[in-house]
């Protein structure tokens, strides 16, 4: 009977564990910038998956924090015929640690479906890559393909490979059963960099990009040659080659699966009560 009290003393934090969930993602991640000029689209889109935990504040308010591991990338070859003539092309992992703030419009104890809204902030890191005509996979940073980072080009600055974004988004949300909630969800990524896929303002000086970093950053930087028909004449210094208008977006789609670590039935959620017998005088 002694430990029949003493778990009871300890419901309390059984009920507070009860607040914690674990979150698994699976969907397509995909972006949007210079070289994919649709705002939301499936097309060369990759697998992205995600991991994480959520506690819930109260039945509407929850904080979750979440680990993704994305791919994203894009090739003029499938870019409006405006720009196909480029030829450049780029890929880039990105794994992203985020901490979120989540909305639930409805509580979830009591509904089986609900809208949802999230946003908050996130650390990403990337490496941007391409592969060159004979199919060798080369990263784009260290070429300078723009000049960033050469004393000739002073307002080029090297982009960082590990930056903040703010990560938006919503959703909605099924119960399945009383620890378990389904999530279809789009999360979109603010960033503050245009580089995501190497390409922002113009050209650089081809002699210069030659004797600073070699005949292969000439090559990627300057891809239409490669083309049947294209133009094999690297362009003049200063020649558009991107738009640094808008900074690069990356953005997936997905579903959630929210596992409860302990039944939803307990005081917290209303679904039932849990209540110890007075002590025998």
């Amino acid at each position: 009977m002694k430990s029949f009290f003493l778990a009871c003393l300890l419901v309390p934090g059984l009920v507070q564990a009860q607040r914690w969930h674990v979150n698994i993602t699976g969907g397509l991640s995909n972006y949007s910038g210079d070289l994919q000029a649709q705002p939301f689209t499936f097309d060369q889109s990759f697998f992205a998956f995600g991991a994480g935990a959520q506690y819930d504040i109260n039945r509407n308010f929850s904080l979750t924090s979440n680990i993704s591991l994305m791919q994203v990338g894009a090739s003029d070859r499938y870019n409006k015929p405006s720009l196909q003539f480029r030829n450049l092309s780029f890929q880039t992992k990105i794994v992203e640690w985020n901490l979120l703030a989540e909305y639930t419009f409805f509580d979830m104890s009591h509904a089986k479906i609900s809208p949802f809204i999230f946003g908050g902030i996130a650390v990403f890191h990337f490496n941007p890559f391409a592969y060159d005509s004979s199919g060798n996979k080369v990263y784009l940073r260290p070429l300078s393909t723009e000049g960033e980072g050469l004393k000739e080009f002073p307002g080029q600055k090297p982009y960082n490979l590990t930056q903040f974004a703010i990560p938006f988004g919503g959703g909605i949300k099924f119960r399945v059963s009383d620890n378990i909630v389904l999530a279809y969800e789009i999360g979109f990524r603010k960033l503050f960099t245009d580089y995501l896929d190497d390409v922002s303002t113009h050209y650089v000086d081809k002699n210069i990009l030659l004797a600073e970093k070699g005949p292969e950053a000439v090559q990627m930087a300057y891809r239409a040659g490669e083309l049947k028909g294209g133009n094999p004449n690297y362009p003049v210094s200063g020649t558009v080659r991107g738009g640094p208008r808008y900074d690069d977006v990356y953005y997936y789609t997905g579903i959630r699966v929210s596992i409860a670590l302990i039944s939803r039935r307990d005081p917290y959620y209303g679904r039932g009560r849990i209540d110890c017998p007075k002590p025998v005088q």
